[in-house]
C-alpha cells in the first residue's frame, strides 16, 4: 500500500504540477486558436493568466507565509537538547554523483544548520532521515550524500545516526523513530524548511514523537520589497513549493498522517 501511494503522488504531481500544467494549456490553447478553434482563447488565457497572476501579484508571498509562520523557534533556546533531526530534500544525489562531492539545492540551511546545533549542544544525539524520493533513483541515497558533507566539515561521525530508507515525509517520521527509539519527556528538535513545517510536526506527533519546531529556510519577508524582489522564475516556484505544502496537508489529513488539518504549535 505504501508502494502504491508513493506512486500515485509522484505520478500525480508530475502530471498536475501548476506550473508545467499551465504551459500546457497555454500550448494547447495557442495550437486550437491556429486552427480558429474558439475554445482554445480559453485554454490560452487559463495557462498566460496564471503566469500573469503569479508575475503581477505577490501571491507566492501569500500562499507561503502562513506556512512559515506556523511554527517558530523557542525564545529562549531549549537549555538542554537531547537529539537533532535533520530532514531530507536539502541534497542534489545526481549532482553528487555526477562530480563527486556533495551538492546542495534551495534548502541548504538545513544541512548547515546540523553543524551549528551539533556545536551548540555537544550531548545531542543527531539524526539525518532521507533515502530516495524519486522514480528514476541512482546508486546514492540523501544519506549517503549527507554523510559526506558532514564527515567534511569535521562533524565526528560517530554522533550522527543515518536513516536511509524512507521517500517521504511519513516514512521520514516512522522510521527516525525506530531508529532513535526516543524517550518520553525528552527534547528533540526538529529541522527542516519553514514551510514545510507544519506537516512535518503533524506527521512526526502522528508517528508518536512530540518534536520542537527548528525552521530554517524562510523565503518570505513582511514588505512589498520582499514580496517583489525575487526573480519571476523563483517566485513561480515558490508559488508551486507552497502549493504543493497545502495540498500534503490535506493529503496526509485525509490518509491519517496527521492529526489536524493544519498543524499548530
Amino acid at each position: 500500500m505504501e508502494d502504491l501511494l508513493f506512486l500515485l503522488s509522484k505520478l500525480l504531481w508530475f502530471l498536475l504540477r501548476p506550473n508545467t500544467l499551465a504551459l500546457v494549456l497555454a500550448l494547447v490553447g495557442l495550437a486550437l486558436v491556429w486552427r480558429h478553434r474558439r475554445a482554445g482563447r480559453w485554454l490560452l488565457l487559463a495557462g498566460l493568466g496564471y503566469y500573469a497572476f503569479v508575475l503581477v501579484t505577490p501571491a507566492s508571498q501569500w500562499i507561503t507565509l502562513p506556512l512559515e509562520t506556523r511554527f517558530s523557534r523557542p525564545v529562549p533556546p531549549p537549555g538542554r537538547v537531547d537529539g537533532v533531526i535533520v530532514l531530507g530534500g536539502a541534497v542534489d544525489q545526481v549532482l553528487t554523483e555526477a562530480h563527486g562531492i556533495p551538492a546542495l539545492n534551495g534548502a541548504a540551511e538545513r544541512m548547515t544548520e546540523m553543524v551549528v546545533l551539533a556545536r551548540r549542544y555537544p550531548e545531542a544525539r543527531l539524526l539525518f532521515t532521507g533515502g530516495q524520493g524519486t522514480f528514476l533513483q541512482g546508486g546514492l541515497t540523501e544519506a549517503d550524500v549527507a554523510r559526506q558533507l558532514w564527515t567534511a566539515m569535521g562533524l565526528p561521525q560517530e554522533r550522527v545516526l543515518y536513516e536511509d530508507r524512507s521517500r517521504n515525509t511519513w516514512e521520514n517520521a516512522v522510521l527516525s523513530h525506530r531508529l532513535a527509539r526516543p524517550q518520553p519527556g525528552e527534547t528533540w528538535l526538529l529541522v527542516t524548511s519553514a514551510s514545510h513545517m507544519p506537516r512535518s510536526v503533524g506527521v512526526f506527533r502522528q508517528a508518536g514523537w512530540e518534536v520542537t519546531a527548528w525552521p530554517v529556510n524562510y523565503t518570505t519577508g513582511g514588505t512589498p520589497r520582499a514580496w517583489y524582489d525575487a526573480p519571476f522564475p523563483t517566485r513561480l516556484n515558490q508559488f508551486e513549493g507552497a502549493l504543493r505544502e497545502w495540498v500534503g496537508l490535506l493529503a496526509y489529513r485525509l490518509l491519517g498522517r496527521t492529526g489536524a488539518l493544519f498543524p499548530a504549535p
